[in-house]
């Protein structure tokens, strides 16, 4: 039987008190949302915080709000299973409910959270087990080793970002608003990455994602969201693909965004997307050369690696068959996608 280890638990009902107690704990304390990530990984062994700070009981973390100027905001501690059913999401961004609806399984997506999900911790074949598991395996870059079983030789943590809800939420340009006592900032989630799979966010440890802002998007808004994975339900992602057009009024595509997770320490969006499908009015032969074309660019520029169960040959070789199923998607207004 896996034990969790021995820890304060405490559970604010307010922000203030919530960020007074990061701030005393000096980088010994954890925050925890839904938990349906952090206790199995506490009882792995991968984290032994002395203090764990609830955020479930502090006002204001639930909801899903429109702004004046169209945009959504959304509680850190909303339900994934609340974003995936919002009528107002799917309408507004639908690869966003898309990609909350295939995360784990319905019990899992009730208890998750959003904010949760965006700050998941990093995802390895060789991390993620017993600590009996990897203390036989010599542990790793990531926890108590110096070796990467990943990469031969490398000096660089590769366990991979696997949130789903990253890729979507980064081709719809949203913000994050982060929060420690008595300072405040807004970072684009494209800048909160790195590409450290130790700590693969930009944020410091007393710092608490206190919401989640999605911009108003154009009328010609599409959005779709696609993933592969061994088994329909459960799984995390061994590749996962959010795909975003924007239409004109002619409805040709406008501008256009690929973005992949599951591949490396962060979320990847593919370069050159917009400029092979821009001018291009989807439903027409022309269109689909241009989806292929786009297929070609995301087959070329990510590449996963060994750090997640399964083949990385083979998730590589799905990579243009979920990019060019998730764009037809996109275009037709339709998803998600389960390419097997």
């Amino acid at each position: 039987m896996l034990r969790l280890p021995s820890f304060q638990l405490e559970e604010p009902k307010s922000l203030y008190a919530a960020l007074v107690l990061l701030a005393e704990a000096k980088g010994e304390a954890m925050v925890i949302a839904g938990g349906t990530d952090l206790l199995p990984n506490l009882k792995h062994g991968l984290f032994a915080p002395k203090l764990l700070v609830s955020l479930a009981r502090i006002e204001g973390f639930v909801g899903i709000e429109e702004e004046p100027d169209g945009a959504l905001l959304v509680g850190p501690m909303t339900p994934l299973a609340r974003v995936a059913e919002s009528e107002l999401v799917q309408a507004k961004a639908p690869a966003l409910a898309q990609a909350a609806s295939l995360v784990a399984g319905p019990q899992l997506r009730t208890q998750g959270t959003l904010g949760g999900n965006v700050m998941l911790d990093t995802r390895c074949q060789w991390y993620n087990q017993t600590h009996f598991w990897r203390q036989s395996l010599g542990y790793c870059l990531k926890k108590d080793g110096t070796a990467c079983h990943v990469v031969q030789g490398g000096k660089k943590c590769v366990a991979a970002a696997s949130n789903d809800t990253a890729p979507a939420l980064m081709t719809l340009g949203a913000t994050l608003r982060f929060e420690r006592l008595n300072e405040k900032r807004e970072l684009p989630i494209k800048s909160l990455w790195s590409p450290d799979g130790i700590w693969n966010k930009r944020c410091d440890k007393d710092e608490l994602l206190t919401a989640i802002r999605i911009p108003a998007q154009d009328p010609g808004h599409r959005g779709a969201y696609g993933k592969l994975r061994t088994r329909e339900s459960i799984d995390f992602p061994l590749l996962g693909l959010a795909a975003r057009l924007t239409l004109d009024h002619e409805g040709r595509v406008q501008d256009a965004e690929i973005s992949g997770v599951a591949l490396a320490a962060r979320p990847s969006p593919v370069r050159g997307v917009a400029d092979v499908l821009r001018g291009t009015l989807p439903g027409t032969a022309e269109f689909d050369e241009a989806v292929e074309a786009a297929a070609q660019l995301a087959y070329k520029q990510l590449r996963p690696l060994d750090n997640v169960p399964g083949s990385a040959w083979y998730r590589r070789e799905m990579v243009p068959v979920l990019a060019r199923r998730t764009l037809q998607a996109a275009a037709k207004g339709e998803g998600p996608v389960h390419p097997l």
